[in-house]
């Protein structure tokens, strides 16, 4: 009898179960047809799918969590199921999707399953091949991406940015946000809800929490100041409330209750208590020691004053007699931050103690730094704020809100983001919202139709003036209304500087992050420009004048740390008990890594004094 090559194809079929062999039969793919055949009669869980894979003669039955599954219309011998009388029970909600997926009308399928069915896009591409067909090409994306305009159009980088960048926006985050306590929300003054909408956004009802406005957009370089990815805005439509904002921001603080039976106390402060912080920083707050709402406070003024006991409990005074001294520990406004007391509430904590909370609204005008987005991941900075009067205008008197350069969309590929300029600017004239969904939107003949038929430029390219000079741009530009959003990325909340301040406990260089007043980091490519400009001077003053220089002795004999000996009044050495020690100035870093080489048992020298020759090394 011939050997069987084992390249051959078995003769029976190997059936796996959520990726486990459970056995054979010898025809799979009658049994894939039968799963099928009784998951769409409702025999068994809608969540089973099944292939049969014929170039292995292989069935895979899975029926296990964390698969992606897309419901796809069933069709029967190439004819949809989803009749006249269908349609009209589920528009006169007799029918819903469960009774759909029960009549094997509609069926889920995996990533699995998909690879051996024949999906047909659209009705009219329908044969007697096809499986199955797309209930609606736009549900292939999530709910943010389904949002965007004309996804189509853009590259899927761009979506990505986009989607991202659609749950950084501010709007009306919460109908009920004047009822809340966030440590920190945003609401837009005016939000609007866009001219290009897509069929996802009417559906999740996002009119009703608008995350951006409408802006008039002229794609336009203006003398250098939207270089790259900057854009230029009108400074007099922001003093009108083109993406103005409010800023909430909550303090709270609690009476704790300590073991000792001691308490804090919510009260004005007395110039009797340790850390006074002075008369003017206590000014706007009430008898209680509570701050009164709409009161304009600035960083540093405190918002509920606060004494606590002494860390120990009885300190001696000047006099030498034991008493309590309390300290303060109020709560003030944070570095940065200045506006108006929205309002206070006083309530009580898990343990029983009285919290307060002040709530804080701060203004926040669109300012240079400032980040604003489109829904095409077109982000972009804004470089400078111009006066409506030297902003470019139209022939009609138009000007502009925000001005983006040219080259931001050829090389990004966002032609989406073009279509809906002209989509925002044809629904201006004509008064309907247009329809931006994903395959199945208008079209741009449409936009062009309106704008032609109301005496406009059909490309949506328009003559502009220079609102400087007042003569005329000789190029035409393209004009359109798009829906911007405003990012959290703030610069008032980031911007940071400092002199001096606070250093690190163990290494003795300054403290890091804004909120702790901390230093700027000079790295090591920054190091790197300076060597390569050749300012040693520059690197000496940035690396350890002005962070962690300190003076160490250091033994001249065998080249170990030395200590300043306080009873002889002199230094000494620890390892040799040499007295010829000199003082360097070095990096404390660079103590403590001398230090941490010494606890490995390693002994590293120190030479100084001499210049050593790497021949006699």
């Amino acid at each position: 009898m011939a050997k069987k090559n084992r390249f051959e194809k078995a003769e029976r079929c190997s059936i796996y179960i959520n990726g486990r062999l459970i056995g054979f039969h010898k025809d799979g793919k009658a049994i894939c047809e039968k799963v099928k055949e009784t998951r769409r009669n409702n025999m068994i869980d809608f969540q089973v799918n099944a292939r049969f894979k014929k170039s292995t003669n292989e069935l895979f039955i899975n029926t296990d969590k964390g698969r992606a599954r897309r419901p796809y219309i069933v069709l029967k011998e190439g004819r949809n199921p989803i009749t006249p009388e269908i349609k009209k029970r589920l528009e006169n909600n007799q029918l819903n999707w469960n009774h759909l997926l029960k009549m094997g009308v509609v069926e889920y399928l995996d990533a699995e399953e998909e690879e051996e069915s024949y999906i047909a896009r659209t009705e009219k591409e329908i044969t007697s091949e096809h499986t199955h067909l797309e209930i609606d090409g736009s549900s292939i994306f999530g709910v943010v991406a389904s949002i965007i305009p004309y996804p189509e159009y853009n590259s899927s980088p761009r979506i990505t940015m986009a989607s991202s960048m659609a749950k950084q926006s501010l709007g009306l985050y919460l109908s009920n946000f004047n009822h809340r306590y966030d440590t920190r929300g945003y609401v837009m003054y005016y939000p609007q809800q866009p001219l290009v909408q897509t069929d996802a956004y009417k559906h999740l009802g996002m009119k009703n929490r608008g995350a951006g406005q409408n802006f008039v957009v002229a794609v336009l370089s203006y003398k250098g100041w939207n270089l790259e990815d900057a854009v230029v805005i009108n400074k007099s439509a922001t003093e009108r409330g083109l993406g103005k904002t409010a800023m909430f921001r909550t303090y709270e603080i609690e009476e704790v209750t300590y073991p000792s039976g001691q308490k804090d106390v919510i009260e004005v402060p007395s110039p009797k208590v340790n850390g006074y912080r002075g008369e003017d920083v206590y000014m706007n707050l009430d008898e209680d020691g509570i701050v009164i709402p709409e009161s304009e406070v600035k960083e540093g003024d405190v918002l509920v004053g606060k004494t606590s006991p002494p860390r120990f409990l009885e300190e001696m005074s000047i006099f030498g007699i034991y008493e309590e001294k309390k300290r303060e520990s109020s709560v003030a406004v944070k570095e940065g931050e200045y506006g108006k007391v929205d309002s206070v509430i006083l309530t009580e904590g898990a343990s029983g103690n009285k919290v307060v909370k002040v709530r804080l609204r701060l203004p926040k005008t669109p300012e240079i730094g400032d980040k604003v987005a489109s829904r095409h991941g077109q982000k972009g900075v804004i470089g400078i704020t111009v006066a409506h009067e030297d902003m470019p205008f139209t022939e009609n008197g138009i000007v502009p809100d925000l001005l983006i350069n040219p080259h931001a969309l050829p090389s990004r590929m966002t032609v989406g983001h073009m279509l809906e300029m002209l989509g925002g600017k044809a629904s201006c004239f004509d008064g309907t919202i247009m329809d931006g969904t994903a395959f199945n939107g208008d079209r741009s003949d449409k936009f062009m139709k309106i704008l032609k038929d109301l005496g406009f430029d059909e490309y949506g390219e328009e003559y502009l003036y220079d609102g400087i000079s007042g003569q005329r741009i000789r190029a035409k530009i393209f004009v359109g209304v798009i829906y911007y959003q405003r990012l959290y990325h703030l610069v008032s909340n980031k911007m940071h500087a400092r002199s001096r301040g606070p250093v690190q406990l163990l290494t003795l260089q300054p403290t890091e992050g804004r909120s702790r007043e901390g230093g700027l980091r000079f790295g090591e490519m920054e190091r790197d420009t300076l060597i390569g400009f050749g300012a040693a001077s520059v690197i000496r003053e940035r690396l350890l004048e002005e962070s962690d220089k300190s003076s160490q002795y250091i033994c001249r004999d065998c080249g170990s740390m030395a200590f300043y000996n306080f009873l002889a009044k002199k230094p000494m050495c620890p390892l040799c008990q040499s007295e010829n020690i000199a003082e360097v100035e070095i990096s404390y870093a660079f103590k403590l890594l001398i230090d941490e080489i010494k606890a490995m048992g390693i002994f590293p020298k120190l030479i100084i004094d001499k210049k050593v020759n790497r021949d006699e090394v």
